[in-house]
């Protein structure tokens, strides 16, 4: 892992300049309109010299158009594969406990980034540092280990149900931190798609879910407090990752930096967890395989497209699509387990996607 010595003031020899990491990834800036202008400018002028004050409007739409377009594309397609990882951690947990699966997904995510990029990101000192720090705890560390530990208190439905509040954490928080301004639309679309949210957990039967009733019996509260923690930590990382995107690094390694963060954080919890895999099994096809998809696909590689997504739409907007992930698990595990999709589960993912684009109106 790339976390001791690292940290060095300036830029050193080897470190990764800004106008390199501009090359696989455009550095972000504080704001999404600033952000809008870095992809604007080579449009503007080419337009302005094929033809000086007629087609400089019509580039300039269309360079603002392209992040957006992507960062849509990117977050989309990020929580169509975590809806589905349900399937995958299924399957191994019958060989291995939650914190195990945790852990070593993470790990093959680390070595596939490291494999990628085997060169060291040379940081600008503790005032970058600190931003990594945070979002290793908050985005691997934290979130992941809240939520599986709200599993052990409540179904998964409730938990579902709890994290996928998570945008309406990020939205308030970006509205105090970073002054971005939230219209009565987002808070509308929030209470439209948790609706739909409830909908397909309780009613259409999700995946760990024993109704209502279940949901709300034994430990739930405890449960259900731990998964609100979770939602809040992901608002945290959800901004950490905005942070991260000023910096100018490429996103690979700003990826596998997070995850050496969270990896060194996670390391003090196992014994007390109980971390005690069988590695014996790791050699059977079912748990080589799906350990590889949570590892390559649901780790390494969608948090590389998510940390994009942040950077091109910002947090509040990304992060929207959480909405959808109960929805998808749901419709996941229809086409997959053959689970019967039911009238409210058809509505409840009409009302999550309303939800979804009611919120996005409202900032």
């Amino acid at each position: 892992m790339e976390i001791a010595g690292d940290a060095e003031g300036g830029l050193a020899a080897g470190a990764e300049p800004r106008a390199g990491a501009a090359r696989a990834v455009p550095a972000a800036s504080a704001s999404p309109a600033a952000g809008a202008q870095v992809g604007e400018a080579a449009p503007a002028v080419a337009g302005a010299s094929a033809a000086p004050g007629a087609g400089a409007p019509a580039a300039l739409q269309e360079g603002a158009r392209r992040p957006l377009v992507r960062g849509h594309a990117l977050a989309l397609a990020t929580v169509v594969v975590w809806a589905v990882t349900f399937v995958s951690t299924k399957v191994l947990l019958a060989h291995f406990a939650p914190v195990e699966i945790l852990f070593l997904r993470f790990v093959v995510g680390f070595a596939a980034l490291a494999a990628m990029r085997p060169r060291r990101l040379k940081v600008r000192g503790f005032a970058e540092e600190r931003w990594f720090m945070l979002a290793g705890l908050t985005g691997i560390t934290l979130y992941y280990l809240l939520e599986n530990i709200a599993l052990t208190f409540a179904t998964a439905s409730i938990v579902g149900v709890v994290v996928a509040a998570s945008p309406l954490f990020t939205g308030l928080a970006s509205a105090l931190l970073l002054k971005e301004r939230l219209r009565a639309p987002f808070f509308a679309g929030f209470a439209v798609a948790m609706a739909g949210v409830c909908l397909v957990t309780f009613a259409g039967g999700a995946p760990g879910s024993g109704g209502a009733a279940a949901a709300l019996s034994g430990n739930a509260a405890v449960g259900a407090a731990l998964a609100l923690a979770a939602a809040a930590t992901w608002s945290a990382y959800s901004l950490a990752t905005k942070r991260l995107a000023g910096f100018g690094y490429d996103s690979i390694l700003v990826t596998r930096r997070t995850f050496a963060w969270g990896l060194l954080f996670m390391l003090p919890t196992l014994p007390v967890l109980g971390f005690s895999p069988d590695w014996a099994a790791l050699a059977l096809p079912e748990v080589w395989g799906n350990l590889a998809f949570l590892g390559l696909g649901a780790s390494a590689l969608c948090f590389v497209t998510w940390n994009v997504a942040v950077r091109e739409l910002g947090p509040v907007t990304t992060s929207l699509y959480i909405y959808l992930i109960p929805a998808l698990t749901v419709l996941a595990s229809a086409a997959v387990l053959g689970d019967a999709l039911t009238p409210p589960v058809v509505l409840g993912v009409l009302l999550t996607i309303a939800g979804l684009l009611l919120s996005e109106r409202g900032r």
